[in-house]
């Protein structure tokens, strides 16, 4: 997403540049969670269970941000993913 986070700070006028963007989304300001709040409602998110035999491999999802940096995935999916926790 920071692509679309560096183009909002600029919208928004909080970085003239990219390298400045860069710096505020190293810093983890507010301002930064705050417009990544924004924008993963805009944008959906796929995930794919290589090899995809069908059609249920592949399939999009709203994100929702949470504490940590794992990815958890909802448990009424993970039968179509053959998913495992290992």
């Amino acid at each position: 997403f920071k692509p679309f986070i560096y183009s909002r700070l600029d919208a928004k006028g909080l970085s003239a540049t990219v390298k400045q963007a860069k710096k505020l989304v190293e810093k983890e300001r507010p301002e930064v969670w705050d417009i990544l709040d924004e924008v993963i409602r805009e944008h959906p998110v796929l995930l794919n269970r290589a090899p995809t035999l069908h059609r249920l491999g592949i399939q999009a999802f709203e994100p929702k941000l949470i504490e940590g940096k794992a990815i958890q995935l909802h448990p009424l999916v993970c039968t179509a993913f053959n998913a495992d926790f290992d």
